[in-house]
């Protein structure tokens, strides 16, 4: 079968497709005929091997995907590793039934992104009604979900940094209050003056270095910062405790892995956005959709901000 294969670490550029043996599922596990693959931030690192687990080669990448299975079930499953692919197999607590009136690209925004903005504003940071939300990334695949059901669960105030003028107008058709340059030098500044000259109750925070810290610079007393990646590859200084004492901010980390060991964290989040979708409250943004030998321009396109919403993985062409 066609899949894209690496057989060495690095950018964009050992994106490769290749011919390679289809999977077989054992015991606890899904074949899926896969009709569209998603592509998340988190994919460059496994390329690269800077993820938090560690890879091995040779690789396919990709770590959800949208399909049926051998009995024709619709279903989207996380895969770990092997999306990129016409085929991939899935443990059967990881695979998913889509509902009528989900799409393909709305399953696969949610599988992972939705699930990710889901957990963070109600499991790591608890957001309550009426309080000031600052989302990162505001016209990415999590940021954009973040956004509406921050909203939807009566945050007092959303504010979305972006890296352009389309991308910030986006935020704000989407539902936040405002949105601001998400650019590091400044940006505690401009966070203030987007909350009416106060500090804000929840960060979610995934690009690190300076902007984590310039966001922990302008958390409120009692307020909660997420940090759920580092796109920009930079570490943040380290907080000391007296930094966290004073005010009595909470600095979080989250990472969707944790959720698979426990079970129900995952199949109900997915289940309450699947809802929410199908009732037309909530709406995945679809950002692009690329054949298996357009990875390395999806790759280059997500690293270099010219993407918005969730990307998706044509394995048929």
């Amino acid at each position: 079968m066609r899949a894209v294969q690496i057989t060495e670490f690095g950018g964009p550029e050992v994106l490769k497709v290749a011919e390679v043996d289809p999977p077989a599922a054992g015991d606890g596990q899904v074949l899926i005929t896969v009709d569209r693959a998603g592509i998340n931030y988190a994919d460059t690192h496994q390329v690269e091997n800077s993820y938090l687990t560690k890879a091995k080669l040779p690789l396919v990448p990709g770590g959800e995907v949208v399909g049926r299975t051998t009995d024709g079930r619709r279903v989207v499953a996380l895969v770990g590793t092997g999306g990129y692919a016409e085929q991939a197999v899935a443990a059967s607590q990881s695979v998913f039934d889509v509902p009528d009136g989900v799409s393909d690209g709305d399953a696969l925004a949610l599988v992972v992104q939705g699930t990710s903005a889901w957990h963070l504003l109600k499991t790591s940071t608890n957001l309550q009604p009426g309080e000031s939300v600052l989302i990162h990334a505001g016209a990415g695949g999590v940021g954009s979900l973040a956004i509406q059901l921050a909203k939807l669960w009566g945050a007092g105030r959303v504010i979305a940094t972006a890296s352009s003028d389309d991308k910030r107008k986006q935020t704000l058709e989407l539902g936040a209050d405002v949105a601001i340059d998400g650019a590091p030098e400044g940006l505690k500044d401009r966070i203030l003056e987007a909350n009416g000259g106060k500090p804000v109750d929840v960060v979610l925070e995934m690009v690190g270095g300076q902007t984590f810290d310039e966001s922990f610079e302008a958390l409120a007393p009692f307020g909660r910062l997420v940090t759920f990646g580092a796109a920009s590859g930079e570490a943040a200084k380290a907080l000391a405790p007296g930094r966290l004492m004073k005010g009595s901010r909470t600095v979080a980390g989250f990472w969707l892995v944790d959720c698979f060991r426990r079970p129900g964290m995952l199949a109900d989040s997915l289940r309450d956005l699947f809802e929410l979708v199908a009732a037309g409250k909530l709406r995945p943004i679809v950002g692009g959709e690329y054949g298996l030998s357009e990875a390395d321009k999806a790759h280059e396109d997500m690293r270099a901000r010219r993407t918005v919403g969730k990307l998706l993985l044509d394995p048929t062409r």
